[in-house]
């Protein structure tokens, strides 16, 4: 049978969707069901929230150049672990292409922390 490689991973993922679903349902017979108005207001660390403005608020970009920062160096990690891997078996030329990517990095690297997109204020 060609499907036999392919059991254990398949059991694994019937197995995580039982887990889900079970736990779902655990969840809705055993968790309380005492509801008030505090508990349905956004959380806010404590503080009143306030009504959003009409036409939506403006969003602070800081949040988004932060993703793209984490966004930008996972991806680095990314092609660093098969490099690290396979360095035995890669000719100079896997060593000056890495080499230049991560010098590619560190200029935006380097760019971004004279910008002060690193600072928070």
């Amino acid at each position: 049978m060609t499907l036999s490689p392919y059991a254990p991973i398949i059991g694994l993922f019937a197995l995580a969707a039982a887990f889900a679903l079970f736990s779902i349902a655990a969840a809705r017979l055993t968790g309380p069901r005492r509801y008030n108005k505090a508990k349905l207001e956004a959380y806010e660390c404590g503080i009143e929230p306030s009504p959003p403005p009409v036409g939506g608020g403006r969003f602070p970009i800081k949040f988004y150049l932060t993703a793209m920062l984490f966004i930008v160096f996972d991806i680095e990690i990314i092609f660093l672990y098969p490099w690290a891997v396979s360095f035995d078996a890669l000719p100079i030329f896997g060593f000056v292409e890495m080499v230049l990517f991560i010098i590619a990095v560190f200029v935006a690297y380097a760019y971004v922390w004279r910008r002060g997109g690193l600072d928070w204020d």
